[in-house]
């Protein structure tokens, strides 16, 4: 799989008053195509900072950063516009969803933004795009109509619609309940072995745990860069299969299943 994300020595300062804040220091790591990845770090640690520049909502102050092989840093704000809305499917805590609009027309939205596709157009992929996150029989459902769980799944079909070459989640499951937490974690799994490359930003190590690749922000610096599996040894079914001393053919598949 090549690169969808190259970042190098990213920095991010910003200006308050007559203070500087270095909110990023020097992050560089790459991100394949069809990677599930986790960035994981305390309150004030930077994590949000570098989601804005995957996200393309912010720029480096110096560093690059290429996203599916572009410069993101050389783009002026209209093409940084047009990249976020072809490129970038985003997912929010919040679900940020049209109360007087049905699910249909919520999922719709993007491409109506886009311009230049028929109405028909418009409704036929996000029709699909809602019954690939289950909810073929909720598209005529308005968001009060519909629980917190299904309300992210309209937001994870509005992200899709575009056929984005990023899925980027920010805290996804901070308004859920355990269970719904799961299934929408869950649902961000299947759409990674479709092939799709997801990001989920989050402070919970139990969300951090599904995927399957660890970036860790502290004091605006990369601390870690791992899999999943080596993060949470005593957890992960790479450590069972071992502690049942697999074959060494056996054991090679599951650490390739599941790094």
């Amino acid at each position: 799989m090549n690169a969808m994300i190259v970042a190098h020595d990213l920095r991010r300062t910003y200006t308050m008053g007559e203070f500087e804040v270095q909110a990023l220091r020097g992050v560089s790591f790459e991100i394949r195509r069809g990677e599930f990845v986790a960035i994981v770090g305390p309150s004030g640690s930077g994590k949000s900072t570098l989601m804005n520049m995957i996200g393309c909502l912010d720029t480096p102050t110096s560093g690059s950063y290429h996203l599916d092989g572009l410069p993101i840093e050389q783009l002026d704000p209209a093409l940084l516009s047009a990249v976020r809305n072809r490129k970038i499917g985003f997912v929010f805590q919040q679900f940020h969803l049209l109360a007087r609009s049905t699910a249909l027309e919520n999922v719709a939205l993007p491409l109506a933004y886009r311009g230049g596709i028929s109405a028909a157009e418009r409704h036929r992929k996000a029709a699909a795009a809602l019954e690939r996150v289950g909810l073929g029989e909720r598209m005529e459902h308005r968001p009060q109509e519909l629980s917190g769980g299904q309300q992210q799944r309209v937001a994870i079909a509005r992200a899709l619609v575009t056929d984005p070459a990023l899925l980027l989640a920010d805290e996804p499951t901070g308004a859920l309940d355990t269970k719904t937490s799961a299934e929408i974690m869950g649902l961000f799994a299947d759409l990674n072995r479709a092939g799709m490359t997801v990001i989920v930003v989050t402070h919970e190590p139990d969300v951090a745990r599904q995927t399957k690749r660890l970036l860790e922000i502290r004091d605006g610096q990369l601390v870690r860069d791992v899999l999943t599996a080596d993060a949470w040894p005593d957890e992960t079914h790479v450590q069972k299969a071992r502690s049942r001393r697999l074959p060494t053919r056996q054991q090679w598949r599951l650490r390739h299943e599941y790094a």
